[in-house]
């Protein structure tokens, strides 16, 4: 039950994220390297503006779902925003920072997911 929620809010996070144009959303499954969740999506924004936007559509559309936002830090500056709802954290960047910080690599362990494989 408990993957499928995550499955489900995960869903929910991408299809947010795609409504205000993030760019390069990718999903990592960490569910069997580490125990703080189960899913991160890491995203793109191309300003401040609109990293902020794709937070606040994320909060909204998640929330609404009843997966209220746990923790937030980084939304003020909106350079490197983590929202952490529990089973999923996001991660939005600005281009320069995505780069600088490339937590692809850092979680490469974890297993790199499509969109269409939470379809599945």
């Amino acid at each position: 039950m408990e993957k499928e929620k995550a499955i489900e809010m995960a869903k929910l996070a991408i299809h947010a994220l795609e409504d205000k144009k993030a760019e390069d959303i990718r999903i990592i499954d960490i569910s069997q390297v580490s125990v703080i969740a189960d899913y991160f999506i890491i995203a793109s924004g191309s300003n401040r503006n609109q990293i902020q936007t794709l937070c606040d559509n994320l909060q909204e559309t998640l929330g609404r779902a009843g997966y209220p936002e746990k923790h937030t830090e980084g939304y003020q500056t909106a350079n490197w925003v983590l929202q952490d709802f529990g089973d999923v954290i996001v991660h939005i960047f600005d281009r320069e920072n995505r780069q600088l910080y490339d937590l692809e690599r850092i979680w490469r362990d974890g297993r790199q997911m499509e969109i269409g494989d939470l379809e599945a």
